[in-house]
């Protein structure tokens, strides 16, 4: 059993503290400010004061009723943090008070103070602010588990990623050309082109103009790797896009994951469809994850190699206009809370 182990820290902490409630399903209005006592940290936790927070699409699909936090986690929305850890629940684990982290949650993000699980805290590269580093968890795990991970994407070859322009969009495009990778991108303006290609996409398809499929195919004959979070009618094109023994990841659908599609091709190309959400998986695998991060993309993120991209920064009483921009699609990169000073 868990058991809370109190100790020491910067400064005396309040017993409670303004957060961010869904007060029921619906649109983003139905997010409200509200006070809530102090969490407290169980064993292998740590508590944080957050200064800054990350928006994610998972975040909208809870507050709309359709992403329920898993079994003890908080029912606050936010699924990533930055700030400093103010007490811990285990004083013999890896993590002292005043150390400065960014960590991934299960839920609780959106909060003056949350609770994070020691392993799946990482320190805050010194390139950047706490802000900054609330960009990092969510995305950087997502990509690293699914293009690195599952699907495997090795330096020379091709990765096509939908949605090149958002938070998973961005990273997804630096962390692949960073490790070698040819990056190609589909995006929804011309904006958008250029950032995607700026950061290191090889051709950003705007696809109200261009064919991803032929373009993809003509480009470079087909993609090893395909990151999708747009479902639908593109799960078929995906697989007439994929080069032969391709990996085709699926993290979310937007358009829709009830269609109707051939299977043919996947058997003559030897396809891989597969997909992952990130929440519900075993601390244990999370850590994991977080290892790699830190072998693997830390020191990139700390020779300025990679960066967050981080498209506007709104306080915490104001995630209700957090969600209206997100959903608005219009956002290049992430979209960052701002909860206290660094």
């Amino acid at each position: 059993m868990s058991v809370s182990v109190p100790t020491s820290t910067l400064k005396p902490l309040p017993e409670t503290m303004q957060c961010i409630e869904i007060t029921e399903a619906g649109g983003p209005e139905v997010l409200s400010l509200a006070t809530r006592a102090l969490p407290t940290p169980g064993a292998s936790e740590v508590l944080i004061r957050v200064i800054a927070a990350g928006i994610n699409r998972p975040d909208v699909f809870q507050r709309q009723g359709g992403y329920p936090p898993p079994e003890g986690a908080s029912d606050l929305p936010g699924l990533e943090v930055a700030g400093e850890i103010v007490a811990l629940g285990n004083k013999d684990g890896p993590w002292q008070v005043g150390d400065r982290v960014c960590a991934l949650l299960s839920g609780g993000g959106y909060a003056e103070y949350a609770v994070a699980h020691q392993d799946l805290c990482l320190p805050i590269p010194d390139p950047l602010s706490a802000t900054e580093a609330a960009a990092l968890p969510e995305t950087f795990f997502t990509v690293w588990h699914n293009v690195f991970e599952r699907a495997r994407l090795k330096a020379g070859e091709v990765l096509l990623v939908h949605g090149g322009a958002s938070g998973i969009g961005t990273t997804a495009i630096q962390l692949a050309k960073a490790l070698g990778a040819r990056v190609f991108t589909t995006v929804g303006n011309d904006e958008k082109v250029r950032v995607c290609e700026k950061l290191g996409a090889e051709k950003a398809f705007n696809y109200h103009h261009h064919d991803f499929v032929e373009g993809i195919k003509t480009t470079c004959k087909g993609a090893n790797v395909i990151l999708d979070m747009v479902g639908g009618d593109y799960v078929q094109r995906n697989i007439r896009a994929a080069a032969f023994q391709g990996r085709i990841v699926s993290i979310a659908f937007l358009r829709g994951s009830k269609i109707k599609i051939d299977l043919m091709p996947v058997m003559l190309k030897q396809l891989v469809l597969t997909g992952s959400t990130l929440r519900s998986q075993p601390v244990a695998d999370k850590a994991r994850i977080a290892n790699g991060l830190r072998k693997q993309i830390w020191p990139l993120l700390a020779k300025g190699q990679v960066k967050p991209q981080i498209h506007t920064v709104l306080p915490l009483a104001d995630a209700a206009k957090a969600h209206q921009l997100m959903e608005s699609n219009t956002h290049i990169g992430k979209i960052i809370l701002r909860v206290s000073d660094e």
